[in-house]
């Protein structure tokens, strides 16, 4: 088949810049930085001598990938520093083997669990070679109701493969330091270190003195003397033993020497007392929050309660943990999430020192979930009303009263102001997405031939799982919806259907998906949305962008790589052309047989486009010269009211209106101020054969002589015209 011609790409320049950011990098000894955490994570890289850095973007460690990109000629390259986005986490974890044999620091970077899943391969191996340079893992931890993916943690990850976990408190000068002590903890004990940062704490601003920026003895600019073989760091039999007893006999022993010595955690000793808490340094925060709303702390933070700050929170220092165990009869260990680890771990301390302590926790507070403000102060409460019975008790259990009879009259006020729920807002495509006519194709397929399997994968693609468009039936993982359904399209004697984005088929779809497929021969049909970026972490370059984040032309093609593997049918499609979309994924479904069929679903994401044109617009008006302006508009006087046009597009632009027609009970469609005039809605209505009601609008800004001149020519004609 004709795969057609391919697009031409976006040029570096065109998305979003983040020079301005960038040069906070070049801040020097003693200057007062002021940002966001993790732009100050950033400055503290280069601040600890990196000599590498790498990861995969997605939220919240974007940002990271996203500065250093747009400051390697000023920045990482005078100081002869390593970059690269990699191609996964399993490629960014990889790169850690630099530390392996050779004094050089490096720090890799990905998005929670789901990162710390693909690269755990490389992570066991590194862990049980061990490091000589420090090698730290920045993971943006995405746990609780504003999460995005799967809710798991990363602390399983640490204890299964011996690598200490920090979890700094939130105060940016505290999570700079900790950054940089992360790199001399990993050099001291021999293990890569993780530090977990959440969603709030990398958005949060702050400020912290920052120092020069240091070269790394061995660069990109001055080289290692020799390449080194040591066989004994090759986890292969008979070294693995020995890998396994150093981790428990010297390197966990080490890094728990460090912590203490080096006062990694923090206590509070308050007033002293017979109670007292522990928390993770994350939640740290959230628990002075809670102690301030129940009369035990002040605005500051200043409180009489003893409280413990597990800034590292593996492996647990048991001598530590004692000491404050030791004269208090009951602890409460604040800790986010299931299983409770840490809980689990400080019972244990206890019963094995003889320590009589009792150590409460998930029977204060939830099993599962992020612990905000309210859950921590409830949970906080209910422990020091029943704990405490000298005069700070009374006041707990008063404030504790108090804040339940205001939460009950706020809820009241509530449902008063809204008797009945808001209705539901689904996450949806952005305006003008280039993905949303493929769902809308695959859905009036559904219409004609019943009920498919579809199987999704992670990205902006997952958004068509929900309502309007209500298609597909799994998401396993990135770029593995094609070899999801492997066993699915034999059992219901249909063609495999599977939908990934560009992203995902670079990530893992090429090696897990398309040539599992063509090796297994499925009967499949891969419809490939190629955006031109990984568009639901933010426009980062993917191979077949056309340059690499730091700018330099490169290109991989989608169409020739799946041709390199034996792929015959492919075709692409304009996917605003929603007829042509819906013929040729018919045309796939039809072409049956052992083999895999690929429709290549091309334009570039909206978001990006719009970035790019809306300035470039904005400066062509200012100039007076002319900009022609497009929207779509619907004739409220045509349409019926039947908005199957919505559910066949679900465009954020589409909305309801009041037809000021009596005789029209329901509301027409409307077309609001953020159309960009894809033209996807009206597609979509006329494929459907729904309606006429549709109509696309142009105007110019800043017009010609010549179209003046047109202008009052067609005025006064349709003058003329109105007049007879």
């Amino acid at each position: 088949m004709d795969g057609g011609t391919p697009p031409i790409r976006p040029q570096k320049g065109t998305e979003r810049s983040f020079a301005a950011e960038a040069k906070k990098l070049l801040m020097g000894h003693n200057e007062v930085f002021h940002g966001e955490t993790i732009l100050a994570v950033t400055k503290a890289l280069l601040q600890s001598g990196v000599a590498y850095v790498g990861g995969y973007p997605g939220a919240p460690m974007s940002h990271l990938m996203d500065v250093l990109a747009d400051s390697s000629a000023e920045i990482l390259e005078p100081l002869g520093i390593h970059f690269e986005q990699s191609a996964s986490e399993a490629g960014a974890a990889a790169l850690l083997g630099a530390s392996i044999h050779y004094p050089l620091r490096g720090a890799v970077t990905w998005k929670s669990v789901v990162g710390t899943n693909v690269a755990s391969d490389a992570l066991s191996n590194v862990a049980s070679a061990g490091v000589v340079g420090g090698a730290l893992i920045v993971i943006g931890e995405d746990y609780g109701e504003g999460a995005s993916v799967i809710q798991e943690r990363t602390y399983a990850f640490a204890m299964k493969s011996s690598l200490p976990l920090l979890d700094p408190r939130y105060d940016v000068a505290k999570i700079v330091d900790t950054t940089e002590m992360a790199f001399e903890l990993s050099e001291t004990c021999h293990l890569p270190v993780m530090m977990e940062l959440r969603i709030r704490a990398c958005h949060m601003t702050g400020s912290f003195v920052a120092k020069d920026n240091v070269p790394p003895k061995y660069s990109v600019n001055a080289h290692l003397p020799a390449a080194i073989y040591d066989p004994t760091k090759i986890v292969l039999p008979p070294h693995i033993y020995n890998h396994e007893k150093a981790k428990f006999e010297e390197r966990l022993p080490a890094a728990q020497k460090f912590i203490r010595d080096n006062n990694v955690n923090e206590i509070h000793p308050g007033a002293g007392g017979k109670v007292g808490i522990i928390t993770q340094g994350g939640t740290y925060t959230v628990v002075m929050r809670a102690l301030r709303l129940l009369g035990a702390a002040d605005a500051f933070g200043d409180t009489d309660m003893p409280v413990m700050v597990l800034n590292a929170i593996y492996p647990l220092v048991p001598d530590e943990i004692a000491d404050f165990l030791r004269d208090k009869e009951t602890v409460l260990v604040v800790e986010e999430g299931h299983p409770n680890y840490v809980e689990n771990q400080i019972a244990s301390i206890a019963q094995r020192a003889g320590i009589t302590t009792r150590i409460r926790g998930k029977d204060c507070l939830p099993m599962a979930g992020e612990y905000t403000a309210d859950t921590v102060r409830a949970g906080v409460g209910k422990y020091l009303s029943e704990e405490l019975t000298d005069g700070l008790g009374d006041v707990v259990i008063k404030a504790v009263s108090e804040t339940a009879e205001k939460i009950e009259t706020a809820q009241q006020a509530l449902k008063d102001a809204l008797p009945e729920p808001m209705p539901p807002r689904p996450p949806s495509f952005c305006v003008g997405c280039p993905e949303r006519p493929v769902f809308a194709a695959l859905k009036m397929l559904m219409r004609e031939r019943g009920q498919m399997h579809v199987s999704m994968d992670i990205g902006c693609n997952t958004f068509a799982t929900l309502p309007p468009f209500n298609v597909g039936s799994t998401v396993l993982g990135y770029g593995m919806s094609l070899a999801s359904g492997g066993a699915v399209g034999p059992m219901l004697d249909q063609p495999t259907i599977a939908v990934m984005g560009d992203g995902g088929f670079w990530h893992n779809g090429l090696s897990t998906g398309a040539i599992n497929a063509q090796w297994n021969k499925y009967d499949a049909v891969l419809i490939i949305v190629d955006n031109h970026y990984a568009a639901a972490t933010g426009q980062h370059h993917i191979p077949s962008t056309g340059t690499t984040p730091r700018g330099a032309p490169s290109v991989l093609s989608i169409e020739k790589t799946l041709r390199g593997i034996g792929v015959d049918w492919i075709e692409r499609v304009d996917s605003y052309n929603l007829p042509q979309t819906y013929r040729t994924i018919r045309k796939a479904l039809d072409a049956r047989g052992n083999k895999l069929r690929v429709v290549l679903s091309d334009n570039e994401c909206m978001l990006a486009r719009q970035r790019r044109e809306r300035p470039a617009k904005a400066a062509a008006k200012k100039a007076g010269k002319p900009v022609l302006e497009e929207k779509f508009g619907v004739d409220a006087e045509v349409c019926t009211g039947d908005h199957s046009c919505m559910r066949l597009s679900g465009c954020p632009s589409l909305t309801l209106m009041d037809s000021g027609d009596p005789l029209k009970e329901t509301p027409v469609a409307h077309v609001d101020e953020n159309c960009v005039a894809c033209g996807h809605c009206g597609e979509v209505a006329h494929a459907a054969q729904l309606c006429p009601s549709f109509y696309k609008a142009q105007g110019k800004v800043n017009p010609g002589q010549i179209r003046r001149f047109a202008n009052k020519i067609n005025r006064a004609l349709m003058a003329r015209l109105g007049a007879s």
